[in-house]
């Protein structure tokens, strides 16, 4: 694919379990990004101009310690770049490749411009007062622009203690008043970076009142905390709507807070919501699936580190099992589970567990369906830009709209 300006590259490279090579740059972001954020299996990584992940794509980021900068190993090259497949398998199974990936014209021109928007892939680590700053300043300028598309009233509240942004979209019709949606946001349980961005363009596409829980963050404040904020909210919500009028939904750490929610509410024996969205997620934090080792947070651009053994993000599991049935709902009874939209990407390093929880939802016998969009990284359908997160809203919405109040 030939860019804008640009010499002609033949394809996007990619070493996996090594170095991540730079892709040819695209157009510039019109909305400016966020700092690249990590999963808990990865360091928190460099700064990176991201147009299509913004951070809620992280799930929980490691605390960086700081590294002197002469031991930090300088980014690849053009140069260096492989430019043909490898393959080796050691003694233990591990694949140790490298893959040379063209864009594909399967996807959108926006999007292909966007797959090839160049990062380093080595650098210094950010800490996590840099990110969550970055974080904030993304998030107020993508209320502006999703507020474009989407028109809306904000307003800032708390309910049984928690605060929460709670979204009414324009025209909210009187059918729709006793309907409520109950956003989780992403940021890798350790910033906020989908509050806006998830519920802005749900409600608007729903016509439905949104209401985002601002729950507590780790490092300070690990597992069960924001279990415990989402299932206060929720319970409040029952004294005003009918649980199947509610839903309740999220993107990365967000998604993954759903799925742990729906576990506590089951445990609890509580009523049950009409329907749950996991938009890239995952339910198991004692394995990893097999895209974590794969992919970085914008897919095959950044840094990537090979997997290491242990639980995911220690800074939210803390000193939990990582088999704790709530904290990974894998292991814990789904049956009689709501119906549940998934939703990720094939660049995603959460494809894995987004379909490893499918499967495990479809096994306990839970009215669960998947959508796969190809090529796209990590929680694309943040970005308003993109013809295919607009679909994605799109496809969430019409999901909810079916289930509530049936």
């Amino acid at each position: 694919m030939q860019l804008p300006g640009r010499r002609p590259l033949p394809c996007d490279r990619v070493c996996y379990l090594g170095q991540v090579p730079p892709h040819p740059a695209g157009a510039l972001a019109k909305i400016d990004p966020l700092p690249e954020q990590t999963h808990p299996m990865k360091r928190i990584s460099p700064p990176a101009a991201f147009l299509l992940l913004l951070a809620s794509a992280a799930l929980a980021a490691q605390q960086p310690t700081a590294t002197p900068a002469s031991a930090t190993p300088l980014p690849t090259t053009a140069a260096q770049a492989p430019s043909r497949d490898t393959s080796f398998i050691d003694e233990q199974g591990t694949a140790h490749v490298t893959r040379v990936v063209p864009v594909p014209t399967t996807i959108s021109s926006q999007a292909q411009l966007a797959l090839g928007r160049p990062a380093p892939d080595q650098g210094p680590p950010q800490s996590l007062a840099e990110r969550r700053k970055g974080t904030d300043a993304y998030t107020a300028r993508a209320r502006v622009a999703w507020s474009r598309l989407c028109p809306n009233q904000l307003v800032e509240d708390s309910i049984a203690g928690v605060p929460v942004r709670i979204v009414t979209p324009e025209g909210l019709t009187e059918a729709n008043k006793d309907k409520v949606l109950l956003n989780l946001h992403g940021g890798g349980f350790n910033s906020d970076s989908g509050s806006y961005t998830e519920s802005i363009p749900i409600a608007s596409y729903t016509g439905v009142k949104v209401v985002a829980v601002l729950y507590r963050l780790a490092p300070e404040h690990p597992f069960p905390a924001a279990v415990d904020d989402s299932v206060a909210v929720y319970k409040e919500l029952l004294k005003t709507y009918k649980p199947e009028h509610i839903a309740i939904y999220g993107t990365s750490a967000g998604a993954i807070l759903t799925a742990e929610v729906a576990a506590k509410l089951k445990q609890l024996g509580l009523p049950l919501p009409s329907a749950l969205g996991i938009f890239s997620g995952m339910g198991d934090f004692a394995r990893a699936g097999d895209s974590i080792a794969l992919y970085a947070l914008r897919g095959l651009t950044g840094h990537l580190d090979p997997p290491e053994a242990g639980a995911h993000d220690p800074y939210y599991v803390a000193t939990t099992d990582p088999k704790d049935p709530v904290l990974s709902p894998i292991y814990s009874d789904l049956h009689g589970l709501p119906p549940t939209l998934f939703v990720t990407s094939g660049r995603d390093m959460l494809l894995s567990g987004t379909a490893n929880l499918h499967r495990a939802y479809l096994n306990a016998g839970v009215d669960a369906h998947l959508v796969v969009y190809d090529a796209l990284p990590h929680a694309f359908w943040y970005d308003p830009m993109l013809p295919e997160a607009i679909e994605a809203n799109h496809i969430m919405a019409d999901f909810f709209v079916r289930h509530l109040g049936k």
